[in-house]
């Protein structure tokens, strides 16, 4: 099985197999199930479904019609066409000066809603990105070349803007509320495979799926409605004709709908839009000034719990806005701003959520004790400076760029804000790249002397031998050259 975005013939695939397949392994025995949960009402008569036929003619037409008619007009085509540079094999080409590269034009399919009717188009990252040239198609097959307003690689979501010349367009919602709740009747409007919009229905089967590992705030709305190739993009919507969600990804053996769908909730999507209409050209999101961890079965039975309940405050970070509010290293959050939590995805994606300078309650458990704690979110702190920089000279980090780590560098990063040190954003293709440093080196040492900050490595300049430490993916690693 695989975990994809249902984008275009590329296929994104994730690790999430083995988890699933195990849990269907887990559930997969009925009278196992049964036995276990009935013990001790097995003389108890079982409930009867209660079926009846439909109680007039206008019951038997039920229909979503009235739901597509005001949402799909609003539903869009995005085309993202790609320049790529191919390597002609000089066999073939040996009579034509064989081997020089040729540039061939790749294309691939999303879908998005209009959210503003002047033109602004929200849709999936991952459709667009490294996009030479965007194309919008409207529900009425009239097009428009798009630009970027803004794209965030870390919540996989883009918002576009096509010029309708004036012309007012229809909008699709997005839901102002996140009220969804498992069982509602959902919709999924898209272009799969190409074939041309496409309607379908199911329910939400599950909320808050946050071990998904697709983008950095993982929160899925799971849906059993059907998604597959060139939905991505595409919007999940309710009832009441309100966008609940963007459709992202799906698990599935083969790459086709296997029913499980996942979505982007309406919160986040509403997040990057308002920062793209504010005129940003990134999400500035704030932070909580914690390190936080899952309670497992495990961390409870240590804490003294009598079940895994909340997120453990691991780490407060000196004058952070969790520092500031008086929480503590032990201390279990139980919610926050009324939604509670039991991992820490779902702490990160209800801040991300919010903006600097917010303001709401936190539920905490501290010494078998329930209190009340009001924070005020704040970006995350740029100290150090933030000095990046290409190196030169003869040492092997030549060509390297490295930068000093802080909070807000490291968020950006989609790092561990706690870290500190010089990190290499990016090897480059010269010494550095050759001597195997990897994005996301810290470089710890230099031939014995601490490397806190860029400039220390930049004031090396030769040495005859050189011995280096440096953290890669929590590890310590010493090479020599």
């Amino acid at each position: 099985m695989n975990l994809s975005r249902p984008m275009d013939a590329l296929m994104r695939f994730s690790r999430f197999a083995l988890p699933v397949l195990a849990l269907l392994a887990a559930c997969s025995d009925p009278a196992t199930v049964t036995k276990a949960q009935t013990p001790s009402l097995s003389d108890a008569p079982l409930a009867q479904p209660i079926r009846r036929p439909p109680p007039n003619a206008a019951a038997i037409s039920l229909s979503f019609s009235p739901i597509v008619k005001k949402s799909a007009p609003a539903v869009v085509n995005v085309h993202a066409e790609r320049r790529v540079r191919q390597q002609v094999d000089p066999f073939w080409e040996f009579f034509g000066g064989g081997g020089v590269p040729r540039e061939r034009v790749e294309g691939s399919l999303g879908s998005g809603a209009i959210v503003r009717e002047d033109g602004v188009v929200v849709t999936n990252n991952h459709v667009i990105e490294g996009a030479d040239q965007l194309r919008v198609v409207l529900n009425d097959r009239r097009e428009f070349p798009a630009r970027v307003l803004l794209a965030d690689p870390r919540s996989d979501l883009a918002v576009l803007k096509i010029d309708p010349k004036g012309e007012k367009l229809p909008v699709l919602p997005i839901a102002d509320r996140d009220d969804a709740e498992i069982g509602d009747l959902v919709l999924a409007i898209g272009d799969p495979f190409g074939v041309g919009q496409t309607v379908t229905n199911g329910i939400i089967s599950a909320l808050a799926r946050s071990d998904i590992g697709i983008t950095d705030f993982s929160f899925f709305i799971q849906t059993d409605a059907p998604i597959n190739p060139g939905n991505s993009g595409g919007p999940l919507v309710d009832m009441a004709g309100n966008m609940i969600g963007v459709n992202t990804a799906i698990f599935s053996r083969t790459g086709a709908s296997a029913g499980i769908g996942f979505a982007i909730p309406a919160p986040m999507v509403r997040r990057v839009v308002e920062s793209a209409l504010g005129g940003g050209s990134s999400v500035v999101r704030p932070w909580l000034g914690a390190r936080t961890q899952t309670v497992d079965a495990e961390t409870a039975r240590s804490l003294g719990l009598d079940r895994p309940q909340g997120v453990l405050v691991a780490q407060v970070y000196p004058g952070g806005p969790a520092d500031r509010a008086g929480l503590r290293a032990g201390d279990i959050i139980l919610s926050l701003a009324g939604q509670s939590v039991n991992d820490q995805g779902a702490v990160n994606y209800i801040v991300a959520t919010r903006k600097p300078g917010d303001q709401f309650d936190l539920q905490i458990r501290r010494g078998g004790q329930a209190r009340g704690v009001s924070i005020r979110l704040e970006r995350p702190p740029a100290t150090p400076a933030r000095d990046e920089r290409t190196l030169a000279g003869r040492t092997p980090f030549t060509g390297a760029t490295v930068v000093n780590l802080s909070p807000a560098v490291a968020d950006e990063l989609g790092a561990d804000p706690f870290l500190t040190g010089v990190m290499v954003t990016s090897p480059g293709t010269s010494i550095a790249a050759q001597a195997g440093f990897r994005r996301g080196d810290i470089i710890r040492e230099v031939n014995g002397r601490p490397v806190d900050r860029v400039a220390d490595l930049a004031t090396i300049t030769t040495a005859g031998r050189w011995r280096i430490v440096l953290e890669r993916n929590g590890q310590r690693v010493t090479a020599e050259f």
